[in-house]
């Protein structure tokens, strides 16, 4: 049967948060992808997401694996299982797309890594920016010469709230959680990061302070073709989801506000207002569809994905290296051992 008869049978590990948006794409939002199946560890959810979209539970992740025809697999479970689960798919011989971090520990992620390229299957990591329509076409533009030599970015991620407290403590830390996005963003419009400086703190709650980590953090990056960036990221900014950047370039600059510009913005005598949105899903919507479906074509027509596991390293790399000079106080080269 043809790539073009047929859509890719995907199933869902995982269905909190993230999960329930995937498994909810699959069903209604991709046309290169059928959802299947569905597990979680919790039952009661499992068998609600079936009901929903009409599709078979699994009682186990072995049994998603094996017993229904898959092509492919999607895993939103805790950032910790992520490569434990994407080995077993590995070994059934399925595709995965998983939610980003791979791992924690650049060791268990490089293994992930090698593990598919070795037997030639698809990975795909959940940067999903990437698929955003207006980020899809600043980076065409500037490949095609319009901003000329990249001199600066400034990259804004901003959370209303924090995630649960349960959640933070196994993240990994903001710069690996949180900035990883944005690090995948800077190598996606500008390049290769050699070297990396940040400074964090914790002003908000001591409970970040408690378990290592911050609510307000940046980083700046040193680029392999001479541009410097700068990533700040708020975990309790208040107001609303911020996602935005500006890249200043020999020939132009190009700013990517959020919410998107075609949103009414209303002005009077000395003020204006736009709506603000409140987490990431709504301003990303139509990107974690497009993802999906990148993943789903990739296996229907037998070519990489467009977002490789080596673009995770990579952004992984920076994400530790931006971790290790919070800590140390001065820069830290990419990729050095941390």
């Amino acid at each position: 049967m043809s790539a073009v008869s047929r859509r890719a049978r995907l199933g869902v590990v995982g269905l909190g948060r993230m999960g329930a948006v995937h498994a909810a794409n699959l069903a209604h939002a991709c046309p290169s992808a059928e959802l299947a199946v569905c597990y979680d560890a919790d039952a009661a959810t499992a068998a609600a997401l079936g009901a929903r979209h009409g599709i078979a539970v699994a009682g186990s992740v072995e049994e998603l694996l094996g017993a229904h025809e898959l092509d492919g697999v999607v895993i939103a479970t805790p950032t910790g299982t992520h490569a434990p689960l994407a080995l077993q798919a590995a070994d059934a011989r399925l595709a995965v797309f998983v939610e980003k971090p791979i791992s924690l520990e650049r060791a268990a992620t490089l293994q992930v890594v090698e593990r598919f390229e070795a037997v030639g299957l698809a990975l795909q990591v959940g940067f999903n920016r990437r698929f955003d329509d207006t980020v899809a076409d600043v980076a065409r533009r500037v490949r095609a010469g319009e901003l000329g030599a990249p001199y600066l970015l400034r990259i804004s991620q901003r959370d209303m709230s924090p995630p649960r407290p349960e959640f933070l403590a196994g993240s990994g830390g903001i710069f690996l959680d949180m900035g990883i996005h944005d690090f995948d963003l800077a190598r996606f419009l500008v390049g290769d990061v050699v070297r990396v400086a940040a400074v964090g703190t914790a002003v908000s709650d001591p409970a970040f302070a408690e378990i290592g980590d911050f609510d307000t953090a940046l980083a700046t990056l040193e680029f392999a073709n001479g541009a410097l960036g700068v990533v700040d990221l708020s975990r309790v900014a208040g107001y609303g989801y911020e996602s935005s950047a500006e890249l200043v370039g020999e020939k132009a600059t190009v700013r990517l506000e959020m919410p998107p510009a075609l949103l009414a913005e209303w002005r009077r005598a000395g003020e204006a207002t736009r709506p603000l949105l409140p987490t990431y899903d709504r301003r990303y919507g139509p990107a974690f569809a497009a993802e999906l479906d990148a993943f789903a074509r990739a296996i229907l027509d037998s070519v990489p994905p467009p977002v490789t596991g080596r673009d995770a390293l990579a952004a992984f790399d920076i994400a530790a290296a931006a971790t290790s000079a919070c800590a140390l106080g001065h820069p830290v080269a990419v990729g050095a051992p941390t």
